[in-house]
């Protein structure tokens, strides 16, 4: 699965369940289909407008990184 960053955002603050992982970049990515998903990112910082690809799946949250 690939997509295009929409919009992102570093969590500083996280909830308790994800405090551990914290700071951690939260992504709304499009994908090819035109629909959108939430997830997060492996690796490398990405920005808006940058080509990802899914990499993983953990508890139902999708993993992105940069293509």
């Amino acid at each position: 699965m690939k997509g295009v960053i929409y919009t992102e955002t570093v969590v500083h603050s996280a909830p308790e369940a994800f405090v551990a992982d914290a700071p951690y970049q939260l992504v709304i990515v499009t994908l090819e289909d035109g629909h959108r998903v939430t997830g997060r990112i492996l690796g490398e910082r990405v920005q808006v407008d940058d080509a990802v690809s899914l990499k993983d799946e953990r508890n139902g949250v999708p993993y992105f990184s940069k293509q």
